[in-house]
């Protein structure tokens, strides 16, 4: 029998932008964002405010970081 052996996924603080709403659960991560301002929620349209998270590490080829 062939157990698979998962390796752990690198994980980082990276920084977010989370809704003020409370009944939203609406969060993107900052490098991922389109607006050069302060974002509002693609779900419910309200403002969102910057967080720090634990989260997996992903690479936006899209944007180039200067």
């Amino acid at each position: 029998m062939f157990r698979r052996v998962e390796e752990p996924v690198p994980e980082a603080v990276t920084e977010v932008w989370s809704c003020t709403n409370e009944a939203c659960n609406g969060w993107m991560r900052d490098n991922f964002t389109l607006a050069s301002g302060d974002p509002v929620c693609p779900l419910c349209h309200s403002a969102m405010m910057r967080e720090e998270r634990v989260l997996p590490i992903l690479t936006n080829y899209t944007k180039t970081n200067v």
